[in-house]
């Protein structure tokens, strides 16, 4: 999926909503794993209930692979189950060099065929580059992210007394385009939202951590949107694990709706 379907998506559904699917054997509802294929049950089910809500899906690889031959099984029909006109992600922050790299794009771009991955910068262009070598293909890169650990280095300052997020930012918005990147920022991370964009006030952000991590919609939107929108808001465990009973689904596609009617308004009020 090109920027202009990505944005006409948005446009259309009034959304920049992304669910994330780390679906874990561990949490899914009981009555699920009598099925053959319980994972993949579940996210059908999922799917059908959120998709007319939002733009995107985001598998997060770790909770597929870690089951093995079947996992990856479970992930391929997903991947097949999402409609066409919804953006996907491959959550799975691959940071390698050279023909390696080469190799993960390929795993996740012609044989699964995701329209993007999500990848780790600090090897280098070399770590990244291979990911932008796909037509209408996203290479979605780490820049500041949500969790605790991300403060052990991303803040670090170097010699110029730039932080090392917003070095790594303004390096590698030089190796693709806004066309074929995009960048991970938390939304715990709100308050840097203002500088990142002075950085890269074009590309797309995905923006994770809203809902169960306590990142707040409208911060977010506040300090990040652009006049394309811009976004793309993630949240995983707040809509898929919303209930564990036989009515997960309809619970689940009542926290999406209420997502998307909260990023109507705030699309409204931007003009978009």
């Amino acid at each position: 999926m090109n920027r202009e379907q990505l944005i006409a998506q948005i446009k259309k559904k009034q959304s920049f909503l992304c669910v994330g699917l780390d679906t874990d054997i561990n949490k899914i509802p009981k009555h699920l794993l009598e099925l053959e294929d319980p994972i993949f049950e579940f996210n059908k089910q999922i799917i059908d209930s959120t998709k007319e809500f939002c733009v995107a899906y985001k598998p997060n690889i770790a909770f597929y692979e870690s089951m093995g031959v079947s996992g990856w099984e479970s992930l391929q029909k997903t991947l097949d189950y999402i409609p066409e006109n919804i953006f996907t992600i491959a959550d799975a922050k691959r940071g390698d060099i050279g023909n390696t790299s080469s190799m993960y794009a390929r795993a996740f771009f012609e044989n699964m065929n995701f329209d993007s991955v999500t990848v780790a910068p600090y090897m280098g262009s070399d770590s990244v580059t291979p990911f932008l070598a796909f037509e209408d293909k996203w290479a979605i890169v780490l820049a500041l992210t949500s969790n605790k650990g991300g403060l052990d280095f991303q803040k670090i300052k170097g010699g110029n007394g730039k932080p090392l997020f917003k070095q790594v930012l303004e390096t590698s918005k030089n190796w693709g385009t806004d066309a074929n990147m995009m960048y991970v920022v938390g939304a715990t991370r709100a308050e840097q939202l203002s500088d990142i964009r002075e950085i890269i006030p074009n590309h797309f952000l995905l923006v994770p951590g809203v809902g169960a991590q306590g990142g707040n919609l409208q911060d977010v939107a506040k300090y990040a949107m652009n006049t394309d929108c811009g976004l793309l808001v993630n949240s995983s465990r707040g809509i898929i694990y919303a209930g564990n009973d036989t009515d997960f689904a309809e619970k689940a596609k009542i926290e999406a709706q209420k997502l998307q009617q909260e990023m109507a308004v705030i699309l409204a009020k931007s003009g978009i």
